[in-house]
């Protein structure tokens, strides 16, 4: 084989690899976008949920004082 040749050949080599790994790293680029959007809905469910959980502590709150309101009435 030819030094050109095999200068022909490394280079397809090389033009291939560098397609494969830009590949790569648009799958990776695309996998790091989509963990980020997990991560910004499970932080917002954890806000509904802290959220949630507040209100139902006022509401029982409320409820103990309204019970204790009418036993004393009682």
């Amino acid at each position: 084989m030819a030094a050109q040749e095999e200068r022909a050949l490394i280079a397809g080599q090389l033009a291939d690899l560098t397609r494969a790994v830009e590949h790569m790293a648009e799958q990776l680029k695309t996998l790091a976008e989509r963990a980020d959007s997990q991560q910004e809905r499970a932080e917002t469910q954890q806000e509904r949920i802290d959220l949630a959980a507040r209100e139902l502590a006022e509401v029982s709150a409320r409820l103990q004082a309204a019970a204790n309101a009418l036993r004393e009435s009682i």
